[in-house]
């Protein structure tokens, strides 16, 4: 469904500046912005993907993945189609990547954001995740569902590149409960070369969100060769701490998606991936898409208090917000 778009203003010469995300594209009348679904028409600007639920499902909220918030819960999860990134290795490239001129259902909404509560609620979810795709670039159906969603008392969760601007983290942070944000690497050329976009919005995006005390993880997907080194690893971890060493980090492993054909991930590489993040001095750091257990630890006993099966939660011993064997705090979001 076509719609005006928040978060632009108007230039000369019938063109546009969308301030959403960090690309702050310029677009001319009739042309689209970095995006695919963001149009100048006549002036303004519009965006195209209003209610076009292309994917919906009800998940974990472990799968997101966010091992904090509200864990053995459900999340309504939704996508709309596009993305404001071009990563080589996307493993939904089939919806993330589609353009407007390519599929009719752009034309075709089938969704309102009453319909998403409602869906949330029926379906006994704490939770709405925006997933799968790039929320940024469905932004007006994600924030008006999110003030929809806080009146019912429903969560709200973006998944998401983090290439967010300013602006948009202050119109929406009112009515974000959690986010898991990709900081795919620390390198720029690695951004330049394999994403399209640049690495420090990411990393102000990261600090803004704490800042403004939104729950928040952090993945990412080690491609064999690009962003594996011991050195960029480090400096993940390093860049995390700085921020809070709380935060959780989630490592995964990669596997040939889309263009990207290297080597999957050496599981061995995950394993020193996660000792760096601890022996840098994060509380908590997970493995992805491997069969490496992940239990949550507590930082003060060492006993394990969540202890997962895949993205099933066989055990919970956080109370309160605390470990019952010890009454430590836990940092998270939590029932």
């Amino acid at each position: 469904m076509k719609k005006e778009a928040l978060l632009y203003e108007k230039l000369a010469n019938n063109q546009v500046h969308c301030f959403l995300c960090a690309h702050h594209c310029r677009i001319a009348d009739t042309k689209f912005g970095f995006c695919g679904v963001r149009q100048n028409i006549g002036g303004a600007l519009f965006t195209h993907v209003y209610g076009n639920i292309i994917a919906s499902h009800i998940d974990p909220v472990e799968k997101k993945p966010l091992y904090h918030f509200l864990p053995g819960s459900f999340s309504y999860s939704i996508a709309s189609p596009g993305c404001n990134f071009r990563c080589q290795f996307c493993q939904n490239w089939e919806i993330s990547q589609v353009k407007i001129p390519e599929n009719v259902f752009f034309d075709n909404p089938t969704s309102t954001p009453e319909q998403v509560v409602k869906n949330a609620i029926e379906n006994n979810c704490k939770s709405i995740s925006f997933t799968y795709t790039e929320p940024t670039v469905y932004f007006e159906f994600v924030y008006e569902t999110a003030l929809l969603a806080k009146k019912n008392d429903i969560k709200t969760i973006l998944v998401s590149n983090g290439y967010f601007s300013e602006k948009m983290i202050e119109k929406i942070a009112p009515y974000l409960d959690a986010c898991n944000i990709d900081l795919k690497s620390f390198s720029d050329n690695f951004y330049k070369k394999i994403c399209k976009a640049h690495v420090e919005p990411v990393k102000s995006t990261l600090k803004l969100l704490h800042e403004n005390h939104i729950w928040t993880e952090i993945t990412t997907l080690l491609v064999t060769g690009e962003n594996d080194s011991v050195q960029e690893l480090n400096n993940i971890a390093e860049f995390i701490y700085g921020i809070n060493p709380s935060i959780p980090w989630h490592v995964s492993r990669y596997f040939p998606r889309y263009k990207m054909k290297n080597n999957p991930t050496p599981a061995k590489t995950i394993e020193q991936a996660v000792s760096i993040g601890f022996e840098n001095g994060l509380m908590f750091v997970y493995a992805g898409n491997t069969s490496i257990e992940n239990a949550t630890i507590c930082p003060e006993c060492k006993k394990e208090i969540i202890v997962r099966e895949g993205f099933d939660v066989v055990r919970n011993l956080v109370l309160n917000g605390k470990c019952s064997l010890c009454a430590t705090e836990i940092p998270g979001i939590w029932e």
